[in-house]
């Protein structure tokens, strides 16, 4: 079993400050996070800055794979900061952040500053079309993000959201939470990324329709030599079906893998695999707001476009 030192020290954190009254709670959360996550910066060979529902735990499912083969080490705990240098040395040590919201921010500090703690660090950027993850960020909210987490989210949001009676319509145009807050969310990586030759954005619908071609790019930028069988054999591990199932079993070690409830599949981690889903799932007038949102406000850098359009980069 491998257990995280980093992770282990995120969850002391809120443990011990869990009996506090709110108010000290939360500024003592945020303090003390916002120095772990520099102490993780600052110790991490490589960034991935991912926004919940992006793909960011496939992708990472997707390389704890490839490095089990080519190392030896285990499948069952899915990376997320120091647990691929606790099994083998010298396997590099990642930060895993949204780089941008709550004690995170302090990631996208570094970046705006041009950090020298920034130096010598790849940074992959995994995108998604903000149609799709908008739909599933909602029921991601609503139903399977941590009370903590809600609760520092809560905090420095400008316009109050109630998790229990907040209907879809209000998350997507809520403005810290919705499609406006993650069309900025990627507008501002993109402007990061645009001048640093050290940074890779990915997107979902890649690493979806062509895998193959997608892990061998993300290989070679990281600098990882994995075979064309190796590259295979991960892709079969981590099809749509194979990961239901294996949700299904509990197979892996990290506890927001496991399923929470099986009789509602919305509390799915593994709820769809679907490329511009969003186009089916919202009704006339949510999806026109979307859609004009997206074409009006978002950095075409991406090549996404309404109605779910993915072009060529």
């Amino acid at each position: 079993m491998v257990l995280s030192l980093d992770r282990g020290l995120h969850w002391t954190i809120l443990v011990l400050t869990a009996p506090l009254p709110k108010r000290w709670r939360v500024v003592l959360r945020l303090k003390l996070l916002r120095k772990l996550q520099l102490r993780l910066l600052r110790r991490a060979d490589l960034l991935m800055i991912r926004h919940p529902k992006t793909g960011g735990t496939w992708l990472r499912t997707m390389l704890t794979h490839l490095y089990a083969q080519h190392y030896g080490i285990s499948t069952r705990r899915v990376f997320k900061s120091d647990e691929l240098a606790l099994q083998k040395k010298g396997l590099p040590r990642w930060l895993i952040s949204n780089g941008y919201s709550s004690w995170e921010r302090v990631i996208a500090e570094r970046f705006r500053a041009d950090s020298a703690e920034l130096r010598g660090k790849k940074t992959l950027f995994v995108a998604r079309h903000p149609g799709d993850i908008v739909v599933s960020w909602y029921i991601q909210y609503t139903k399977r993000t941590k009370a903590f987490k809600r609760e520092l989210l809560e905090w420095e949001a400008g316009i109050p959201i109630d998790r229990e009676a907040i209907n879809r319509s209000e998350f997507l145009r809520h403005p810290d939470f919705g499609l406006p807050a993650l069309i900025r969310y990627h507008n501002f990586w993109a402007e990061q990324f645009n001048k640093r030759p050290d940074a890779l954005i990915v997107r979902y619908e890649d690493l979806r329709l062509e895998p193959r071609a997608t892990l061998s790019t993300i290989s070679r930028f990281i600098g990882e030599d994995f075979s064309e069988q190796e590259i295979e054999q991960t892709i079969a591990f981590t099809d749509f079906d194979n990961m239901r199932k294996l949700e299904e079993d509990n197979y892996f070690r990290n506890n927001s893998l496991k399923l929470r409830d099986a009789s509602d599949p919305e509390m799915r981690k593994v709820r769809r695999a679907e490329v511009g889903a969003y186009c089916r799932d919202l009704d006339g007038d949510d999806l026109a707001w979307v859609d004009e949102l997206i074409a009006d406000r978002l950095d075409p850098a991406f090549g996404y476009g309404p109605g779910g359009e993915v072009r060529d980069r």
